[in-house]
This record gives C-alpha cells, structure tokens and sequence, in this order.
C-alpha cells in the first residue's frame, strides 16, 4: 500500500541520485499544460474573481453545502485554475486554484471556493548527501512523519512566496492537475487518515477520495485521486458505498491508474516539485520499503 505523498518525494529522491532534475521555462510550461486551467498563460491578480468552468450538480447538494449558486436542486459551481511559469534562469511556477474540482463530489458537509495562490522556484535540485531533514533515531523520524504541521515551512532552496488571502495553507503539500488541494498524509490526530495506528478511525471520503477540510470547507485530497486526470460525470458514491473503495482504498487508489501506465504528471508539490503517479516510465508500480509507523506502507 502506497501513501502517495511520501511515495513520490522518495520517487524524486531516487531520481536525482542519477540526475539533475528538469527545471528549464520548456520543462515548466510542459507541466503547467498537464493542468486544467482556466487562465491564458498569464498569472490572474485573484483567481476567485476569473470566470471559470461551470459544473452542474443535479444532486448531492443544498443551499447550505453548495460552493456556488442553487438552481432549484442543482448546484452550479465553478472550477478556476491557473498555473503558469516565468523567469529565465531560476525558473518559477505560479499556482493559482479557487481549490474546486472538475466533477461533482459527493459529500454532506459544506464546500467551499478557496483562494490558494503561491510561487516557487520550479523542480529545484535536490543533493542527497545534503538532506533537508536527517533524522537519526526512530522520535526523530516520528517528529517529522507523524506531525501535521510537517508541510508548515518549505525549504528555503524553494523560495516559497504565498499571496493566498484564503488563511492559512500549513497542511497543504500541494495542488493537483485538476485544482483540489492535497493535504499532508496525516489527520488531525497525527496518524494516516486511511490507516491509522492506535482507536483512531479511518477519515471518510467519497469515491473521488476527497472530502472537505473542517477548518476551511475546502475540498482536498490525502492520496492520489484517479478523478483528477479522468473526472467521472454525474452523481458519484461515497468511498464507503463503493466495494472497491471500502475494500482497500490504497489499491482502488492505485486501479484508477490503470490507463495511465507511465510517469504521468498529477500535480505539483508546494516545495516546487512535480507530484506522479504511482507509475513509472517502464510501466512498473512504484514500491517503497516497508514502514509502520503513524503512515502505514506496505
């Protein structure tokens, strides 16, 4: 079982052992062209105020949890996104997302347009022999792994600049090619939010495998979402009425991916760093070694 977000900074650390990563303005407009935006290529002074795409909700919606405007039972909101990429020698990527998705999610809590708006210095190198962390005992490991607030600061080789005026993005470990957010791989009690350790419960989501933060209302992922590069139209299921989903939700996680076989681009990480899939260019599944710690990973 794979927790995508540490799945993918052990990907990218493997990779830069063999090589310098791809940063250039070509590099970065490719990635920021696997985005579904709503913009012309140029950055927005607010994303909120952009007209986006429209998505209808026939169902699943009230007054009190729609994101957007109720006509009659239908919920109409709109989905804005704009990722771009300046500079010529340190390349930057700007991210702007009003945080909504492309599809309908099914869940009873109220969601809400957010206003995530952040720059970054784009895929920075990283040097294996000069970690950012370098835990050497099992607490230290626990302190950064089991801690919420682990995506609170970036490193400073990112040179991380919010313009957000939706609070605060703490939790945030990036934004996907479809605008949801994705939150840390902990819940709020320290622990996998899938699989947690100790009497903890498992956090519900819908069949999308997103649900809305309690904070912010804002929709958001923990682990990859096979909706964001293929949204499902109509009314979609809980996690928990879906078999498949109820049964393992790291390898329904996972079969969502099944046409997408390849390295394939699924968003970008608030350090800079572009987030995969669970593939890799040969086709093979990415796999870590075991860990059973707060986030359990077979």
């Amino acid at each position: 079982m794979i927790l995508f977000i540490l799945t993918i900074l052990l990907q990218f650390g493997l990779r830069s052992v063999e090589t310098a990563a791809s940063n250039s303005l070509s590099d970065c407009n490719t990635v920021a062209a696997k985005f579904s935006n709503t913009c012309n290529g140029i950055a927005v002074n607010s994303i909120t105020a952009t007209t986006g795409t429209n998505v209808s909700c026939s169902s699943g919606f009230t007054s009190t949890t729609c994101p957007g405007t109720m006509y009659g039972s239908t919920c109409v909101f709109q989905h804005k996104l704009c990722v771009t990429c300046s500079g010529s020698t340190t390349i930057r990527i700007r991210v702007q997302s009003n945080g909504l998705p492309r599809f309908c999610p099914n869940t009873p809590a109220p969601i809400k347009e957010l206003n995530v708006d952040f720059q970054v210095n784009f895929n920075p190198n990283v040097n294996v022999n000069s970690p950012v962390q370098n835990p050497t005992t099992s607490s230290q490991l626990d302190s950064i792994v089991c801690n919420i607030s682990s995506q609170a600061s970036v490193p400073s080789v990112s040179n991380y600049v919010s313009y957000s005026s939706s609070g605060s993005f703490n939790t945030l470990a990036g934004i996907c090619v479809d605008g949801v957010t994705i939150l840390n791989v902990n819940s709020a009690n320290n622990v996998d939010p899938f699989y947690p350790t100790g009497t903890y419960a498992s956090e519900l989501v819908d069949a999308c495998l997103g649900h809305p933060n309690a904070a912010s209302n804002g929709y958001h992922y923990h682990i990859a979402s096979g909706c964001a590069l293929n949204p499902p139209t109509g009314t979609i299921g809980s996690c928990k009425s879906t078999s498949a989903c109820n049964a393992s939700i790291a390898n329904y996680s996972i079969s969502k991916f099944s046409s997408y076989r390849t390295l394939t681009v699924i968003g970008i990480a608030k350090d800079g760093h572009v987030i995969y899939g669970p593939y890799d260019s040969t086709g093979a599944e990415v796999r870590i070694l075991s860990i059973e710690r707060c986030d359990f990973i077979n």
